[in-house]
């Protein structure tokens, strides 16, 4: 297997691609989520990250 300068630009821009990607993608579904349900998401992500970050210890 040789190495490939290329990948090195290559890969940086696949992950920013991918985050912008994800990025227009939460911003769409929380346009589209009715305020109710937003509210709740928001209301709960505190909660959410408490428990990954004791699953992750």
């Amino acid at each position: 297997m040789t190495f490939d300068p290329a990948m090195l630009f290559a890969v940086p821009l696949i992950l920013a691609l991918g985050v912008i990607c994800l990025t227009v993608v939460c911003v769409v579904a929380l346009l589209r989520a009715r305020r109710t349900d937003t509210v709740s998401v928001v209301r709960a992500l505190p909660e959410l990250a408490a428990v990954f970050l004791r699953r992750r210890r």
